[in-house]
């Protein structure tokens, strides 16, 4: 049974686009999280299918929290959606699975989101 996607930004604004482009794309939304502690502790509770983390957020950046949630749960991949483009350094130096920058937009985002949640998962909304 799926569990969906965790969604992580300190801005409200972008976790709301975030959520209505991944729903609208078909995708469950399991929750939300709006800092690098609270998305370990939601990641903890949830376990979910794909974690999509901003970098720059109070308390634990993405960066850290990516690299603890690497560790914890090895088998969640993580899409690191962010303003900045540190591309491949950023990816070896915590574990996720892509660093995506936010400029490239959601068309690049629903290409990840298609590659890394499998449809065998049930992801989709509604299975």
């Amino acid at each position: 049974m799926s569990k969906g996607i965790l969604i992580v930004d300190d801005n409200a604004g972008i976790r709301a686009l975030i959520r209505k482009f991944a729903e609208h794309s078909g995708y469950k939304v399991a929750a939300e999280a709006s800092n690098g502690v609270e998305a370990i502790e939601r990641a903890k509770e949830i376990e979910p299918d794909l974690i999509l983390l901003d970098l720059s957020m109070p308390l634990l950046n993405g960066a850290e929290a990516a690299s603890i949630l690497k560790e914890t749960m090895p088998n969640i991949p993580i899409i690191l959606f962010t303003m900045y483009d540190f591309g491949d350094a950023i990816a070896a130096a915590t574990g996720v699975d892509v660093v995506l920058s936010k400029p490239e937009g959601v068309d690049q985002l629903a290409i990840y989101l298609k590659r890394l949640l499998k449809p065998a998962s049930g992801i989709m909304a509604g299975c």
